[in-house]
């Protein structure tokens, strides 16, 4: 099946909206990017992971979702064979980048909460650009097998009517086992680690609180879960669907379900920006500040806000329970 024969009208929708979500994803990774650089107080480890995720995000939204927009709007691949083994190895790669960095964050912010003592030693600046290498050359290393036809191959699909991993000569591909290790695997260490880091806050505001009202117990408590339902939300949303539709729709029985998972999976792209950076009032200064060419003059790192917003999501996970590290 080709994507000509799918809705028109879908068709089109869905290459309205991969463009605006290329203008958001475009616009906001690079203002993320930028205002990292151009602010020294904001260069933290957190930080480190968040730009690996903001490139990332950025290079879909340049060169990957340009080029979804236009098939969707001709309905057909129109670019050559080169370009038709680029774009998907793009799109797989960092897309891996993306999750794993989500992942990685994750991580950062358990051992940051639930082993103060020990984060120093993980998180130091030659282990931070140590890991965020590994995830850069792991994500993009497992599109060599298919590059050289090894483990399927790069190329056009006809049933997608698009470019993709197609079977090799063998019956052989890598799509399927690559979606489900680029979902579940960071699904599970999402899970785990946000699992633990409420229960330690839990743990420690109820000690903390054990003489005093319960109220900002429940109160924090609930911040804490909300944070973490729109992290886990939002990852679930944007991916699982892409992720059904390959493992358990290969024959593509319902094309619009294929449709709507790759805009989901674009939308991710934009998406991040806004769960991982504005939700901190730090970082939105720090957009004010980008707009505004003003190299972060109007911080003051004495406030209670940026004592409890050195990095991302610690603004809510770090309030009365962990000293805050400016280095963190």
């Amino acid at each position: 099946m080709s994507i000509v024969n799918y809705s028109p009208p879908l068709l089109t929708a869905a290459g309205v909206i991969t463009v605006i979500t290329t203008i958001i994803g475009v616009i906001g990774n690079s203002l993320t990017i930028i205002a990292l650089l151009r602010n020294s107080k904001m260069r933290t480890v957190a930080a480190a992971f968040i730009a690996s995720l903001c490139i990332s995000d950025f290079l879909i939204c340049i060169i990957v979702l340009p080029f979804g927009a236009h098939q969707f709007f001709v309905g057909t691949w129109t670019h050559g064979r080169f370009l038709c083994t680029l774009i998907p190895m793009l799109r797989y790669g960092s897309v891996g980048v993306s999750l794993l960095s989500i992942a990685t964050i994750s991580i950062n912010r358990y051992i940051l909460i639930a082993w103060p003592n020990l984060y120093p030693k993980v998180f130091t600046k030659l282990k931070v650009s140590l890991y965020i290498g590994i995830i850069w050359a792991f994500s993009y290393g497992l599109q060599i097998p298919t590059i050289f036809g090894v483990w399927g191959v790069f190329g056009f699909d006809e049933k997608l009517g698009t470019c993709s991993i197609c079977k090799d000569k063998n019956g052989r591909s890598a799509k399927t086992a690559l979606f489900i290790i680029g979902f579940v695997l960071p699904a599970i260490i999402i899970v785990v680690s946000y699992s633990k880091i409420y229960w330690v806050v839990r743990t420690s505001h109820k000690r903390l609180n054990k003489h005093g009202s319960t109220l900002n117990t429940k109160r924090s408590d609930m911040r804490i879960t909300k944070m973490f339902l729109v992290i886990f939300l939002c990852f679930t949303v944007c991916y699982l669907p892409l992720t059904i539709a390959k493992v358990f729709d290969p024959n593509l029985k319902s094309p619009p379900l294929l449709i709507v998972a790759y805009i989901l999976l674009y939308l991710a792209a934009c998406l991040n920006p806004v769960i991982y950076v504005t939700m901190n009032k730090q970082y939105r200064q720090a957009y004010f500040d980008t707009v505004k060419c003003r190299v972060g003059s109007s911080y003051d790192s004495s406030s209670p806000v940026q004592q409890n917003s050195k990095s991302i999501m610690s603004v809510v996970f770090l309030k009365n329970v962990v000293s805050p590290n400016p280095k963190v």
